[in-house]
């Protein structure tokens, strides 16, 4: 039985009259990528300088304006990164560079060694604060442990004004989560009092989960306690940091945004040290599925996917929110036929505003492909195959016939698995339109009869093969459907009605084909079926949709 008792929570903040709840996303913070620090140490095999490089161009690309790059001070290639970035001019003017280091003083002259030639940047130090860490790690007081973050914003305060260029500092209170609030007020206020912050030169105060400990809504009452309760709240950009050791990292992001948070630290995809950081794609499309922009160029998922794949070295899961290969994809029949109902009202209406069951976002906004919506395996039903017939080749099979078909597609995929759309049309092909037995279609002629000594007003001229014997017959009847039926009739092999008959344009142009379904039975055995024709001429398409349909009734097809 699990030990459960052996874990006891943190209490951190009791927040009273919390407004947060009460509060919406409206819009996008600040957003900070640390892929090429947090995310690259986390990977067993690092991203070499050109792979930096490469995952740096996308990061801008996307529209990052803050990119942290690595801890220089701590190994060359962070070193070598940083320098190639700047000597190479891969830095646009709106993009700034924010570098990690400890407060040492050799750390933060080899830091400031990096950044020459830039002319603005962000100066990232942390110290650990928590009550474990103070305890079992540094064994040092409180007013030991807020020294240290106070030294270290002097030494940065010292080389900032030889710097040739703007020096932003942020300071993080590493493991916030596992501070009390009250603590962390008190030094986070002793930095920006040294740093001698005001509205007009903000600092950036970072307040990492760095390991998760409680529920979201502690971490959004932590975060609102501490934006309600800094003396001067103007002078500070309130940044979040979220892991995911509870596996809630966007939660917390976001109910800290409600909370007052100005700024997300995150990483592509969550990638970060064990659970990993806060996947900013992730609340990024979130923002975007309820109107809001998220001031980040996402648009084309698949080569995000394709560069950080390939740099990182990591696969994106395929139940990823938004990226992952199956998110867009519907096995289930009852789902899969929402799916269909919902785009086809959504073009019936025209509607700007997006409404589809199970889609909360259009997959085309992420450069995704309609055909990937559905997929066909032994769970799907009558409306995932009407789908795909439907959008991929253009066939509008009519609601009667859509279980006939999807049975025996049913039946493919119970022995085969996943089918595809092509597989699908190929079967389709096989069970409607390619059967020539027993009765094999040879040439039909159809001739305008009004005016002459006849009620009805077609006749039908029809040469078939049935059992390697040819016979030619002859109908006359109201149109051709009921022409070609009495002529074959007339033979007495078969005896059948027809139910009913349905037609549509496959696509436009001069060269345009047409499908016909007809639905009939058979009088001595009372069995039915479908038949589908296809031509250029609509009239030629029925025709064959009745050999189709006859050929189903009187072959094994539907014994």
């Amino acid at each position: 039985m699990l030990n459960y008792k052996k874990y006891k929570r943190f209490e951190t903040v009791k927040l009273k009259d919390r407004q947060w709840p009460n509060n919406a996303i409206k819009k996008a913070p600040i957003w900070c990528s640390v892929d090429l620090r947090d995310g690259n140490q986390a990977l067993i095999n690092p991203m070499t300088v050109d792979e930096k490089i490469e995952m740096f161009k996308l990061l801008v690309k996307l529209g990052f304006k803050e990119i942290e790059v690595g801890f220089p001070s701590a190994s060359q290639i962070e070193y070598d990164f940083l320098r190639r970035l700047v000597d190479e001019n891969h830095v646009p003017d709106d993009v700034v560079l924010q570098v990690l280091t400890q407060a040492r003083p050799h750390l933060i002259t080899r830091t400031f060694e990096g950044l020459t030639g830039l002319k603005k940047a962000i100066v990232h130090i942390y110290n650990s604060t928590s009550v474990l860490q103070r305890d079992v790690v540094f064994n040092m007081s409180k007013d030991e442990i807020k020294e240290i973050a106070v030294k270290g914003t002097k030494l940065v305060k010292e080389y900032a004004k030889d710097f040739d260029g703007e020096i932003l500092l942020e300071y993080s209170p590493e493991s916030f989560t596992g501070t009390e609030v009250e603590y962390s007020l008190d030094i986070c206020e002793a930095v920006a009092d040294v740093w001698e912050a005001s509205e007009d030169k903000k600092i950036i105060i970072n307040l990492p989960s760095t390991v998760q400990m409680d529920m979201p809504n502690i971490f959004a009452d932590q975060i609102e306690w501490m934006c309600k309760n800094f003396k001067n709240r103007a002078r500070m950009i309130v940044s979040v940091h979220p892991h995911n050791d509870r596996g809630t990292g966007v939660a917390d992001a976001e109910l800290a945004l409600l909370a007052g948070a100005d700024r997300v630290e995150g990483t592509l995809f969550g990638n970060g040290e064990r659970t990993g950081n806060v996947d900013v794609l992730n609340i990024a499309y979130n923002m975007f599925s309820h109107g809001v922009n998220p001031n980040l160029n996402i648009e084309d998922i698949n080569e995000i996917i394709d560069v950080y794949e390939r740099c990182a070295k990591i696969p994106v899961h395929v139940r990823h929110p938004y990226a992952g290969k199956l998110v867009f994809t519907a096995f289930s029949g009852s789902h899969q036929d929402a799916i269909n109902k919902g785009m086809d009202k959504y073009k019936e209406r025209k509607n700007n505003i997006w409404q589809v069951p199970y889609l909360p976002i259009d997959p085309s906004d992420l450069g995704r492909e309609y055909e990937a919506l559905v997929r066909i395996n032994s769970q799907s039903g009558k409306g995932g195959v009407a789908f795909v017939m439907d959008h991929c080749f253009g066939f509008k099979i009519p609601k009667t016939m859509q279980k006939e078909f999807a049975d025996v597609i049913q039946k493919l995929s119970e022995e085969k698995g996943e089918i595809a759309p092509d597989t699908i049309m190929e079967q389709f092909s096989k069970e409607y339109l390619d059967l020539e037995e027993p009765f094999k279609l040879i040439k039909c002629t159809i001739t305008d009869i009004t005016g002459e000594d006849y009620k009805e007003d077609t006749r039908v001229n029809v040469t078939l093969i049935y059992k390697e014997k040819e016979m030619e017959l002859e109908g006359i009847g109201n149109g051709p459907i009921d022409s070609l039926k009495k002529a074959l009739v007339s033979t007495e092999l078969i005896d059948t009605k027809i139910i009913d008959y349905t037609e549509h344009a496959l696509s436009t142009g001069s060269e345009a084909k047409a499908a016909a379904y007809v639905y009939m039975e058979r009088n001595d055995t009372h069995e039915k079926t479908f038949g589908v024709g296809v031509n250029t001429n609509i009239t030629r398409a029925s025709i064959k949709s009745i050999f189709s349909a006859i050929n189903r009734l009187y072959s094994k097809k539907v014994k």
